[in-house]
């Protein structure tokens, strides 16, 4: 029918086949395995400190040290002597547990690190304190036992507690899912009717009829045979005004059905779905290492053996200048107790589970978290053109109308003529005009012209829309004005359709492959950024350099095939560059794996996740900019918590040691817990605020 209307992009454009996957968690195994906490819960902490907690406030008041610093005289009750021993025992074999076991894990994997110097000191307390109880002489460190038990449970369960909430994003996207569907089953023989029956959700098949009432959770993804609603999709795209869906159009599990009913055709169930995907793509980045971490840990490992060889010379020391067993020993604890590498291994880990958390609520899923911290060094991102920096659809994107006919008026008039045509230029043509709120009639008399366009009949008139062709064909003529758009659309590799009156050309139409409203933003954001913009495209060269004039782009790479897109980025990346490609994850996969970021567009609600780094849910090329932001954020987070945690060490160790015990200054193994604890409090707090960085 229209075959001569316009220019077509035949760019491939595969990002809107792709589904979620499942994923390889191999890094996530690979840190299970020297996870401190495996095994360990936020109730269980919170419960062995509260029992400990509750059985310090006795032992520190029948102790020796808080009577001697507030001068009074603890009550006197039948066996109190025996209280310290006795409740101290049981913080020690309760409440210092998690700590012993977790030590045991450490030097199996020949990996000592804060468990161990936990474990070491409640265990060289514990045991000092049991022989001086016996008849040794010394003073026991029952008080100072517990309070280091109980202070240190409160410091794992306020960790615990912290990466909980950053990952509880996941637990936020399973709780969108219903329990139950209700699944359209035909009765048998002819006519018969239907019945609905509720199933839950792992009972569901592909090809399964389930019913969406108003209000109601989609239960899987699938395609709308049959209603009218507006679904809310805002945890998928973060846009919260609800989608129109009817027959056709996909929806998917999770989201929210507005007031409409809806019949749906289920086309993947389970781990296959969209949202199943989103869940398995934060769980692999929180579990994924990151340069950041391994230097974390390298450290705390680093610290254990320096705190370690700190406390035996320490020992050694006030033993040789003449102090008693038992201060020597008490130096000993309190240097184990304060230079537990508590904050450092906090440091890193909540901060990168904050911002994998903070990036999928800002539709930014963080795939493999290196890219994500490698984002913060970009010199120049590379995008695709088609369906990154364009819609993928023709649209009409300039238009010139005869003198006395308004632009909007003209477009009415094509639209409608075009209305009844299932040709890409006519719904190109259609939807402009929804989208500009053009309110377009309906034609009569609608008939094709077969290979030049289309007639019909509005408002009286009998009007045509069509090519080139169909202009020479009715010898329809042009004005000097029309005569020049006609040519400047010609040299930006965009194809004129025609609204015709008979032999009178009332107005051209430039149509081609849209340029996103948001793109030019996403340009001047980079560039803000310090960020060189380059286009990648298989399009023609006059296209492509119609879009980057549009946009301000800096470089463009034009009919490059997808083969050798993954070359050009090599290129750039010989000139010393760090680069970053923005594609649909499909074409241009290559590229996204050989970038030192490769960044894949979401495809709206369906994620390519094998070939980038991250993946744009909302396919917002403003969003890479965002990806920049939160890079740089986190890896300032983690700086500052890595020099608080590691500086504070070169202070607190040699005063735990006891280098300014001539001057009177002197540290207590509980004094050190509390110090040591206040360090991982400091770093839990400035971690959570990354959670006010606003991503634009």
């Amino acid at each position: 029918m229209h075959d001569d209307h316009a220019h077509h992009d035949h760019h491939g454009h595969g990002g809107h086949e792709a589904h979620a996957v499942p994923v390889a968690h191999a890094g996530h195994e690979e840190h299970a395995g020297h996870d401190r906490h495996a095994g360990h819960s936020v109730a269980m902490f919170r419960d062995r400190f509260w029992l400990s907690f509750l059985l310090t406030i006795p032992t520190l008041v029948w102790g020796h040290m808080l009577p001697r610093a507030f001068g009074y005289t603890p009550p006197a009750v039948p066996g109190a002597r025996w209280i310290p021993p006795v409740l101290g025992t049981i913080v020690f074999l309760y409440g210092g547990r998690p700590f012993v076991l977790g030590a045991v894990r450490e030097l199996k994997d020949r990996l000592p690190g804060m468990m161990t110097l936990i474990a070491l000191a409640i265990s060289v307390a514990f045991v000092f304190s049991a022989v001086v109880t016996l008849g040794y002489p010394g003073m026991p460190l029952w008080e100072e036992l517990a309070t280091l038990v109980a202070v240190m449970l409160l410091g794992h369960w306020i960790e615990m507690r912290s990466i909980g909430q950053a990952q509880g994003a996941l637990a936020e996207l399973a709780k969108l899912l219903p329990n139950e569907a209700v699944r359209v089953v035909p009765e048998p023989g002819h006519g018969a009717g239907e019945r609905l029956e509720s199933v839950l959700l792992p009972a569901l098949r592909a090809g399964d009829l389930v019913l969406v009432r108003p209000g109601a959770g989609v239960p899987a993804d699938g395609v709308v045979r049959e209603g009218r609603s507006a679904v809310n999709e805002s945890m998928i795209t973060g846009e919260s005004r609800p989608v129109e869906k009817t027959a056709g159009d996909r929806v998917v599990a999770g989201t929210v059905n507005g007031s409409g009913s809806l019949r749906v055709e289920v086309t993947v169930t389970g781990d296959r779905t969209t949202l199943a995907g989103i869940m398995r793509l934060v769980a692999q980045a929180q579990g994924s290492k990151s340069r950041a971490q391994a230097l974390a840990d390298r450290a705390a490992y680093w610290l254990t053996l320096v705190a370690l060889g700190a406390g035996a010379a320490t020992l050694a020391a006030w033993l040789l200048a003449g102090a008693t067993t038992a201060y020597a020993v008490e130096r000993l604890v309190t240097v184990l107790v304060i230079a537990c590498p508590h904050a450092l291994g906090l440091a890193v880990p909540l901060v990168v589970a904050i911002s994998t958390t903070l990036g999928a609520r800002n539709g930014l899923l963080v795939r493999n978290r290196r890219g994500l911290e490698d984002a913060r060094l970009l010199r120049t991102v590379v995008f695709d053109k088609t369906g990154t920096l364009t819609l993928g659809e023709h649209r009409v994107v300039a238009q010139r109308s005869a003198a006395g006919l308004e632009d909007s008026e003209a477009l009415r008039l094509a639209a409608a003529v075009e209305g009844d045509s299932e040709h890409p230029v006519a719904r190109a043509l259609v939807a402009s005009a929804v989208e500009r709120g053009v309110e377009v009639p309906r034609a009569a008399g609608f008939a094709a012209i077969p290979g030049y366009g289309v007639e019909g009949e509005v408002d009286g008139r009998r009007l045509a829309v069509g090519g080139p062709n169909l202009l020479a064909r009715r010898g329809a003529a042009t004005d000097d004005a029309l005569g020049r758009f006609a040519a400047e659309a010609g040299a930006r590799g965009q194809g004129v359709v025609w609204l015709l009156d008979g032999t009178r050309a009332l107005a051209g139409f430039a149509v081609a492959d849209a340029v996103r409203p948001e793109s030019a933003e996403a340009v001047r954001s980079l560039h803000a950024l310090g960020i060189e913009v380059a286009m990648l495209t298989g399009d023609a060269e006059a296209v492509a350099r119609s879009v980057a004039g549009e946009l301000g782009i800096d470089t463009v790479m034009a009919q490059v095939p997808p083969e050798a897109k993954a070359a050009r980025i090599r290129e750039l990346q010989q000139q010393g560059k760090r680069v970053a490609m923005v594609g649909d994850g499909v074409n241009d996969a290559p590229a996204l794996a050989t970038a030192d970021v490769g960044i894949a567009i979401g495809a709206g609600t369906e994620v390519a996740v094998e070939a980038g780094d991250v993946v744009l849910v909302r396919s917002d090329p403003r969003d890479v900019a965002r990806i920049v932001g939160l890079s740089r954020a986190s890896y300032r987070k983690m700086v500052q918590n890595l020099w608080w945690a590691a500086g504070y060490n070169i202070v607190a160790i040699p005063l735990a040691a006891g280098v300014l015990a001539p001057v009177g200054i002197v540290l207590s193994p509980a004094v050190g817990a509390v110090l040591m604890s206040l360090s991982t409090v400091i770093v839990a707090i400035n971690a959570q605020l990354l959670r006010r960085v606003e991503l634009g």
